[in-house]
Protein backbone atom coordinates (compact mmCIF):
# COMPACT_ATOMS: atom_id res chain seq x y z
CA UNK A 1 0.00 0.00 0.00
CA UNK A 2 2.88 2.16 -0.86
CA UNK A 3 2.55 5.22 -3.35
CA UNK A 4 1.43 8.82 -3.42
CA UNK A 5 -1.08 9.58 -0.74
CA UNK A 6 -0.41 6.10 1.35
CA UNK A 7 1.73 5.50 3.92
CA UNK A 8 5.59 3.53 3.33
CA UNK A 9 5.79 2.52 7.13
CA UNK A 10 4.58 -1.10 7.12
CA UNK A 11 4.49 -2.54 10.73
CA UNK A 12 6.68 -5.21 12.21
CA UNK A 13 4.12 -7.84 13.94
CA UNK A 14 4.70 -8.54 16.84
CA UNK A 15 2.41 -11.54 18.78
CA UNK A 16 3.63 -10.35 22.37
CA UNK A 17 3.17 -6.43 21.96
CA UNK A 18 0.91 -4.42 23.91
CA UNK A 19 -0.37 -5.05 27.66
CA UNK A 20 -3.22 -7.50 26.84
CA UNK A 21 -3.75 -10.70 25.82
CA UNK A 22 -5.13 -12.85 23.45
CA UNK A 23 -8.23 -14.86 23.68
CA UNK A 24 -10.93 -16.39 21.54
CA UNK A 25 -13.80 -14.29 21.55
CA UNK A 26 -16.85 -15.60 19.09
CA UNK A 27 -14.75 -18.48 17.68
CA UNK A 28 -11.42 -15.85 16.99
CA UNK A 29 -8.32 -15.58 18.21
CA UNK A 30 -8.95 -11.77 19.70
CA UNK A 31 -6.53 -9.56 21.20
CA UNK A 32 -8.60 -7.91 24.61
CA UNK A 33 -7.72 -5.31 26.75
CA UNK A 34 -9.40 -3.24 29.90
CA UNK A 35 -11.74 -4.45 32.51
CA UNK A 36 -14.22 -7.03 32.28
CA UNK A 37 -16.52 -5.12 35.12
CA UNK A 38 -17.17 -2.42 33.20
CA UNK A 39 -20.78 -2.59 30.90
CA UNK A 40 -19.52 -1.23 27.73
CA UNK A 41 -16.79 -2.45 25.01
CA UNK A 42 -15.16 -1.63 21.89
CA UNK A 43 -14.67 -3.96 18.79
CA UNK A 44 -11.51 -2.66 17.10
CA UNK A 45 -11.41 -4.14 13.48
CA UNK A 46 -7.63 -4.12 12.17
CA UNK A 47 -6.08 -3.31 8.70
CA UNK A 48 -5.10 -5.45 6.30
CA UNK A 49 -2.22 -5.85 8.45
CA UNK A 50 -4.24 -7.80 10.86
CA UNK A 51 -4.17 -7.67 15.12
CA UNK A 52 -0.83 -8.61 15.74
CA UNK A 53 0.52 -5.02 14.57
CA UNK A 54 2.37 -2.54 17.50
CA UNK A 55 0.37 0.59 16.79
CA UNK A 56 -2.83 -0.96 16.18
CA UNK A 57 -2.67 -2.99 20.01
CA UNK A 58 -1.74 0.44 21.19
CA UNK A 59 -4.73 1.56 19.99
CA UNK A 60 -6.77 -1.11 21.60
CA UNK A 61 -4.63 -0.43 24.78
CA UNK A 62 -5.52 3.37 24.72
CA UNK A 63 -9.05 2.66 24.33
CA UNK A 64 -9.13 0.48 27.21
CA UNK A 65 -7.67 2.72 29.46
CA UNK A 66 -10.31 5.52 28.71
CA UNK A 67 -12.84 2.88 30.57
CA UNK A 68 -13.93 0.07 28.20
CA UNK A 69 -13.54 -4.16 27.48
CA UNK A 70 -11.55 -3.77 23.92
CA UNK A 71 -11.66 -6.99 21.45
CA UNK A 72 -9.51 -7.01 18.95
CA UNK A 73 -10.15 -10.26 16.46
CA UNK A 74 -8.17 -11.72 14.19
CA UNK A 75 -10.10 -11.28 11.44
CA UNK A 76 -7.79 -12.48 8.79
CA UNK A 77 -7.48 -16.41 9.66
CA UNK A 78 -3.36 -15.66 10.69
CA UNK A 79 -3.07 -14.14 6.99
CA UNK A 80 -2.19 -10.58 7.40
CA UNK A 81 -0.87 -8.89 3.79
CA UNK A 82 2.75 -9.68 3.71
CA UNK A 83 4.49 -6.06 1.80
CA UNK A 84 7.46 -8.64 0.81
CA UNK A 85 5.77 -11.46 -1.18
CA UNK A 86 6.05 -10.52 -4.67
CA UNK A 87 3.71 -13.29 -5.30
CA UNK A 88 0.56 -12.08 -3.34
CA UNK A 89 0.38 -8.47 -4.62
CA UNK A 90 -2.55 -6.61 -2.74
CA UNK A 91 -5.32 -7.40 -5.30
CA UNK A 92 -4.54 -11.25 -5.17
CA UNK A 93 -4.66 -11.17 -1.66
CA UNK A 94 -8.18 -9.11 -1.75
CA UNK A 95 -9.40 -12.01 -3.06
CA UNK A 96 -8.82 -14.37 -0.14
CA UNK A 97 -10.24 -11.14 2.53
CA UNK A 98 -12.80 -9.67 0.72
CA UNK A 99 -13.81 -6.22 2.78
CA UNK A 100 -17.08 -6.80 1.84
CA UNK A 101 -17.19 -10.42 4.53
CA UNK A 102 -15.78 -8.49 7.29
CA UNK A 103 -19.61 -7.64 9.23
CA UNK A 104 -20.19 -11.05 8.92
CA UNK A 105 -17.14 -12.70 10.26
CA UNK A 106 -17.26 -9.77 12.99
CA UNK A 107 -21.02 -10.10 14.31
CA UNK A 108 -20.00 -13.72 16.41
CA UNK A 109 -17.51 -11.76 18.60
CA UNK A 110 -20.24 -9.25 19.31
CA UNK A 111 -23.08 -11.26 19.78
CA UNK A 112 -20.27 -13.00 22.20
CA UNK A 113 -19.59 -9.96 23.89
CA UNK A 114 -23.40 -9.52 24.70
CA UNK A 115 -23.73 -13.05 26.16
CA UNK A 116 -20.75 -11.89 28.54
CA UNK A 117 -22.64 -9.54 30.05
CA UNK A 118 -21.69 -6.02 27.44
CA UNK A 119 -24.85 -4.51 27.42
CA UNK A 120 -23.38 -1.60 25.28
CA UNK A 121 -21.03 -2.40 22.46
CA UNK A 122 -19.46 0.48 19.48
CA UNK A 123 -17.06 -0.63 17.01
CA UNK A 124 -14.48 0.70 14.27
CA UNK A 125 -13.30 -0.07 11.73
CA UNK A 126 -9.33 1.10 9.91
CA UNK A 127 -8.40 1.17 6.57
CA UNK A 128 -9.89 -2.19 4.62
CA UNK A 129 -12.49 -3.20 7.30
CA UNK A 130 -14.20 0.20 7.02
CA UNK A 131 -16.84 -1.30 4.81
CA UNK A 132 -17.67 -3.47 7.89
CA UNK A 133 -17.99 -0.82 10.04
CA UNK A 134 -20.58 0.97 7.99
CA UNK A 135 -22.52 -2.76 7.67
CA UNK A 136 -22.77 -3.15 11.09
CA UNK A 137 -23.96 0.01 11.76
CA UNK A 138 -26.80 -0.55 9.86
CA UNK A 139 -27.53 -3.03 12.73
CA UNK A 140 -28.66 -2.59 16.28
CA UNK A 141 -25.33 -4.70 17.50
CA UNK A 142 -23.65 -1.57 18.25
CA UNK A 143 -24.75 2.04 20.03
CA UNK A 144 -22.02 4.07 17.46
CA UNK A 145 -19.31 3.04 15.33
CA UNK A 146 -16.12 4.59 13.59
CA UNK A 147 -14.52 4.80 10.30
CA UNK A 148 -10.90 5.74 10.16
CA UNK A 149 -9.66 6.23 6.72
CA UNK A 150 -11.56 3.36 5.12
CA UNK A 151 -11.06 1.90 1.76
CA UNK A 152 -12.80 0.72 -1.03
CA UNK A 153 -16.06 3.11 0.25
CA UNK A 154 -18.65 4.73 -1.76
CA UNK A 155 -21.65 6.08 -0.71
CA UNK A 156 -24.03 3.21 -1.37
CA UNK A 157 -22.59 1.88 1.70
CA UNK A 158 -24.02 4.21 3.85
CA UNK A 159 -27.57 3.79 2.83
CA UNK A 160 -29.00 2.42 5.86
CA UNK A 161 -26.85 3.60 8.35
CA UNK A 162 -29.09 3.46 12.09
CA UNK A 163 -26.28 3.70 14.70
CA UNK A 164 -24.27 7.10 14.87
CA UNK A 165 -21.26 6.84 12.83
CA UNK A 166 -17.75 8.81 12.64
CA UNK A 167 -15.98 8.48 9.40
CA UNK A 168 -12.13 10.38 9.64
CA UNK A 169 -10.47 10.98 6.47
CA UNK A 170 -7.02 12.49 5.58
CA UNK A 171 -6.50 15.12 3.25
CA UNK A 172 -3.37 13.54 1.02
CA UNK A 173 -5.30 9.72 1.16
CA UNK A 174 -5.80 8.91 -2.48
CA UNK A 175 -7.74 5.21 -2.31
CA UNK A 176 -10.50 7.40 -0.78
CA UNK A 177 -9.91 11.09 -1.01
CA UNK A 178 -11.60 14.33 0.39
CA UNK A 179 -14.14 14.26 -2.56
CA UNK A 180 -15.43 10.84 -1.87
CA UNK A 181 -15.41 11.48 2.04
CA UNK A 182 -17.21 14.83 1.53
CA UNK A 183 -19.89 13.39 -1.18
CA UNK A 184 -20.71 10.70 1.97
CA UNK A 185 -20.85 13.48 4.39
CA UNK A 186 -23.35 15.18 1.90
CA UNK A 187 -25.28 11.71 1.88
CA UNK A 188 -25.57 11.49 5.47
CA UNK A 189 -26.53 15.41 5.91
CA UNK A 190 -30.01 14.51 3.75
CA UNK A 191 -30.81 11.37 4.93
CA UNK A 192 -33.94 10.22 5.85
CA UNK A 193 -34.30 8.78 8.33
CA UNK A 194 -31.56 11.43 10.24
CA UNK A 195 -28.78 9.53 11.28
CA UNK A 196 -26.11 11.37 14.00
CA UNK A 197 -22.67 11.67 12.56
CA UNK A 198 -19.68 12.85 12.01
CA UNK A 199 -17.14 13.94 9.33
CA UNK A 200 -13.45 14.79 9.88
CA UNK A 201 -10.75 15.10 6.87
CA UNK A 202 -7.35 15.66 9.01
CA UNK A 203 -5.07 17.92 7.23
CA UNK A 204 -1.84 17.08 5.64
CA UNK A 205 -2.42 12.90 6.39
CA UNK A 206 -1.88 10.22 4.24
CA UNK A 207 -4.28 6.98 4.03
CA UNK A 208 -3.51 5.05 6.78
CA UNK A 209 -2.06 7.24 9.30
CA UNK A 210 -4.34 6.39 12.27
CA UNK A 211 -1.99 3.38 12.76
CA UNK A 212 0.34 3.32 9.64
CA UNK A 213 2.72 5.61 11.87
CA UNK A 214 6.29 5.55 12.96
CA UNK A 215 6.25 5.82 16.26
CA UNK A 216 9.96 7.32 16.62
CA UNK A 217 8.24 10.36 14.49
CA UNK A 218 6.38 12.52 17.08
CA UNK A 219 4.32 14.74 14.15
CA UNK A 220 3.17 11.04 13.55
CA UNK A 221 2.14 10.36 16.54
CA UNK A 222 0.87 13.58 17.35
CA UNK A 223 -1.08 13.16 14.07
CA UNK A 224 -2.70 9.46 15.02
CA UNK A 225 -3.25 9.95 18.74
CA UNK A 226 -5.74 13.19 17.78
CA UNK A 227 -7.43 10.73 15.71
CA UNK A 228 -7.64 8.32 18.46
CA UNK A 229 -8.72 10.68 20.72
CA UNK A 230 -11.95 11.89 18.55
CA UNK A 231 -12.95 8.27 18.18
CA UNK A 232 -13.00 8.22 22.18
CA UNK A 233 -14.76 10.75 22.66
CA UNK A 234 -17.21 9.82 19.78
CA UNK A 235 -17.28 6.42 21.82
CA UNK A 236 -18.06 8.17 25.02
CA UNK A 237 -20.84 10.08 24.13
CA UNK A 238 -22.45 7.43 21.73
CA UNK A 239 -21.19 3.91 24.11
CA UNK A 240 -21.03 5.29 27.66
CA UNK A 241 -24.23 7.54 27.74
Amino acid sequence: MAGSGVHSYHPVLNASSGTGYVTTVGGLNSYVSGSHLVPWAIVLMSDIYGYKAPNFRNVADKVAASGYYVAAPDLLDDDPFDDNDVDRPLDVWLQDHPPENVSADVKPVIQDLKRRGFSRIGIAGFCWSGIGAADIAKTKLVKASVLSHPSFVQVNNFRGIKAPIAIYGGQNDTMTPPSRIIEIERFLRDARPKVTYEVKIFPNVEHGWTLLYDPNDPKAVKAADKAHRMMINWFDKHVKN
